[in-house]
């Protein structure tokens, strides 16, 4: 099983509950809070932010905090950009390739606020 191979390689015990919350990051392509997952795991609110420390620890989850004041969780493919915005809270992953601007440098967050193409419209109307 690749999930627990994972975890091998990183010297973390496979249990239950980082299964379904890795399996549960896997299936998703945007960053989640647990605000956004709470109704689909069967872990107290102190169980998945510890899980989700450890798991960031390792390197295998990235975080950031978005200005709802809520942590944000993803799979830690590749450092990018994340464009939040401020009216409606969407969060969106960018393909930007962060090494060429700032090639001497180690980037963890980028995060760019504006209005989505939803929110920009409802300006006009």
């Amino acid at each position: 099983m690749l999930n627990k191979k994972i975890f091998q390689d990183n010297a973390l015990k496979f249990t239950p509950a980082r299964e379904q919350l890795w399996s549960l990051f896997q299936d998703k392509a945007k960053p989640m809070s647990y605000e956004d997952i709470k109704d689909f795991i069967s872990m107290d609110k102190a169980t998945f932010y510890r899980n989700m420390s450890i798991l960031e620890e390792k390197n295998l989850i990235n975080s950031f905090e978005s200005s709802d004041k809520k942590r944000y969780y993803e799979i830690d493919n590749n450092p990018h950009a994340h464009f939040i915005c401020r009216i409606c809270g969407e969060i969106r992953c960018l393909d930007i390739d962060m090494s060429s601007i700032l090639s001497d440098v180690e980037i963890d967050n980028v995060i760019i606020y504006g209005k989505c193409e939803k929110c920009k419209k409802e300006d006009f109307i």
